[in-house]
């Protein structure tokens, strides 16, 4: 069953940032790429918009961020990495981080606008359906997406772009979800008070320090 998690207390929910980064790079080395610093600008956007919206952890949303995509240490999976990444993260006693793992990919929590293979067996499926179904959606869900949509291998991305990269490398991209990142990224910056989120997340000047497959 996927849990809600108190912000102000980290026990249990999700590991502390030392153990978030060792876990990352520990993935990394099982499986090497771009992903890795795909997930590094994924939570250094998260940290920086979170500290500027009133009520949200900043530290929870950089850890979230930088572990959405952990199931990738098991290898190049589409569809497979969220289930992976769950099951990974609640064997580690962190569900707060599982939940992200499943919800980076679905903004209306079903599957029907998944981009990418679904290359999961019958029980990985039922995992996912059963799991997304329990999902109540709050505000780091919702910021895990805009962050892995504003995410590049090198830095931030223009999101139009990015989706835009997407739609050529996989054929479409579903309108709700282009529509629904737009959304997410006037929200966010509705809710730090007007700013802009490239300017906020440091679109020119940021570059992730880490690693080096597939984001």
């Amino acid at each position: 069953m996927i849990q809600t998690h108190n912000p102000s207390n980290t026990t249990g929910g999700y590991p502390t940032r030392e153990e978030a980064e060792r876990l990352l790079k520990e993935a990394e080395a099982l499986n090497p790429g771009p992903w890795g610093n795909h997930s590094r600008t994924a939570a250094h956007c998260a940290e920086a918009i979170a500290a500027k919206c009133p009520g949200m952890d900043g530290e929870k949303a950089y850890i979230l961020g930088l572990l959405h995509d952990i199931g990738r240490r098991f290898g190049v999976r589409h569809l497979g990495h969220v289930s992976d990444g769950y099951s990974y993260m609640m064997s580690l006693g962190y569900p707060a981080v599982a939940r992200i793992c499943l919800t980076h990919s679905f903004h209306d929590l079903s599957l029907d606008d998944y981009i990418g293979k679904r290359d999961v067996s019958d029980e990985e499926l039922k995992l996912i359906e059963d799991a997304l179904r329990q999902v109540r959606p709050d505000d780091y869900d919702r910021l895990i997406q805009l962050c892995d949509a504003l995410a590049g291998a090198d830095g931030v991305l223009d999101i139009e772009e990015r989706m835009s990269d997407v739609k050529r490398r996989y054929g479409f991209y579903p309108q709700n979800k282009w529509d629904g990142n737009l959304y997410l990224k006037h929200y966010f910056e509705e809710k730090a008070g007007g700013i802009d989120i490239y300017t906020l997340v440091e679109k020119d000047t940021f570059r992730p320090v880490g690693g080096s497959g597939n984001d």
